[in-house]
């Protein structure tokens, strides 16, 4: 079975990704999330081109939780437009995949 979304989301710092994805693994809208530091982004904002020191997260959550787990996402997150962006992979181990689906509600 391979019913996972993996989600990428980027935020301003270590902290503030630390609290989100803390909150959506305590809810259990998300039964993992990756956090990988020192990611540089550069992208189009207000007309402007802009470079900025970011932290990717990569949540693990389940089609079902998607629009809970969006919508709380949105919420916690500080920027006016977040990147939320939910992959659904290919081929996920069947043992995995069970255990994304046993810790989202």
């Amino acid at each position: 079975m391979n019913d996972i979304l993996i989600v990428l989301c980027t935020f301003p710092d270590m902290a503030k990704a630390r609290e989100t994805g803390t909150a959506l693994v305590e809810s259990q809208l998300a039964a993992c999330v990756n956090l990988i530091p020192a990611v540089e982004s550069i992208y189009r904002w207000e007309g402007n081109v802009e470079t900025s020191a970011e932290v990717l997260a990569l949540f693990k959550t389940t089609p079902a939780a998607w629009p809970r787990f969006e919508s709380r996402l949105k919420k916690l997150h500080p920027y006016d437009v977040p990147e939320i962006v939910a992959l659904k992979p290919e081929q996920v181990s069947e043992s995995y995949a069970r255990w994304v689906g046993e810790n989202v509600v």
